[in-house]
């Protein structure tokens, strides 16, 4: 087979659909260097970015150990409206592939011959449209219905968005199948020293005990609901030694505003942390810094911080929405995130309570090793030869 993936959020620090699309790129070549698959497909891998160019880009693609049955395809661009448009489909009219996979918008028009691989990580803009710019919900809206249609096969990340998926969009339930999220055990199961360990403290400048949420501020993730859980844990546990820190962009699109109307609110300047964008090398040994890890969100398809933090040995207290008890089981404690009472007692719990603490980790342990992007890039396949 010839496939074709779309891999322009690589190298774009945009947290899960690049961790999606890199350790699927990743794992697929992983899987021909072991010969567990033919080596006869060839697979072209998209850009709207010259690597030669583009350092950021050109470093992490040699991250992920092509073969030679990997090309990297830079087709130029004016802007990304006209690479979806016209620049990729023109190209592909000329340099046609068997399949072809993408996210959320297709090209706006595909030769008929050419199979259509959609990953949908979730719909959560259909729920909370009122935390989206008008013009990004207006494209949403508008061509993912359209990229939908013309989709032969559709993947999610979890059943519970299977399920939205299907009814929102009212589409065929064979049409759409899971693929599961994936974790670099290996990576954030790392063992790291003390004196490296410190070393990372001291280079962010982060405080000998807290908590720790990872992802973006977008309004969904909720993050001001977490800060009022904070101010209550603080009242009830007398425990404002304990910090929170913040690990995402805050000049990422959709900031959630709110989040420093609640800081000031609530008074909790010292208590919050923003250390900034991590490099990806120090984020495992963040994680077991942490004594919990916090993720009060309101939507997700996956939420692969969650299972993160398990891979690292850190216990979890979640949200309990969308799909987040079907991918933490029982590996988790759950809150609702519009109780900040409830959300601070379970934070409080997993922090003194060793045996309920030991055995969070344990199960989620456990847990994270059952979610690999190896499964992840094997079923994906199987649904390119399905096609």
């Amino acid at each position: 087979m010839k496939i074709g993936i779309d891999i322009r959020p690589i190298g774009k620090k945009r947290t899960g659909d690049e961790v999606y699309f890199f350790n699927l790129v990743k794992n697929l070549a992983e899987t021909n260097r072991r010969d567990l698959i033919s080596t006869d497909d060839e697979y072209y891998l998209y850009t709207d970015r010259d690597p030669e160019k583009d350092s950021g880009l050109a470093g992490e693609i040699g991250k992920l150990g092509l073969g030679q049955n990997f090309k990297v395809v830079f087709v130029k661009k004016t802007n990304r409206f006209c690479w979806n448009f016209w620049a990729l489909p023109n190209y592909l009219k000329k340099n046609p592939v068997d399949v072809f996979h993408t996210q959320y918008i297709a090209p706006f028009w595909l030769p008929k011959k050419i199979k259509l691989v959609l990953t949908i990580h979730d719909i959560s803009f259909n729920f909370f449209p009122e935390h989206i710019r008008k013009s990004d919900l207006f494209f949403l809206k508008t061509l993912i219905p359209r990229s939908i249609r013309r989709a032969d096969k559709i993947i999610t990340v979890s059943q519970n968005e299977r399920e939205q998926i299907i009814k929102f969009y009212k589409v065929p339930p064979e049409k759409v199948d899971v693929t599961y999220n994936g974790v670099d055990f290996e990576r954030f199961g790392k063992v790291f020293s003390a004196e490296e360990k410190e070393n990372v403290r001291k280079k962010y400048n982060l405080p000998e005990k807290f908590l720790l949420y990872v992802g973006t501020m977008q309004p969904r993730k909720n993050i001001p609901a977490l800060l009022q859980a904070l101010a209550v844990f603080y009242k009830k546990y007398n425990s404002r030694d304990m910090k929170l820190v913040i690990v995402g962009n805050k000049k990422a699109r959709n900031f959630d505003r709110r989040i420093d109307e609640e800081i000031k609110n609530s008074s909790l300047s010292e208590q919050v942390i923003f250390p900034g964008w991590i490099e990806d090398k120090d984020l495992p040994a963040i994680y077991k810094l942490s004594e919990c890890f916090v993720f009060p969100s309101l939507y997700e398809g996956f939420g692969i911080p969650i299972v993160e933090a398990m891979a690292a040995g850190i216990p979890v207290v979640s949200s309990d929405k969308s799909c987040l008890p079907e991918v933490g089981g029982d590996a988790a404690l759950f809150a609702d995130p519009a109780n900040p009472a409830d959300f601070a007692k379970k934070i409080h719990e997993v922090i003194t309570d060793e045996n309920l603490r030991s055995d969070l980790v344990k199960k989620g342990t456990k847990l994270a090793k059952s979610y690999t992007w190896q499964k992840t890039a094997e079923k994906t396949l199987e649904i390119y030869k399905s096609l």
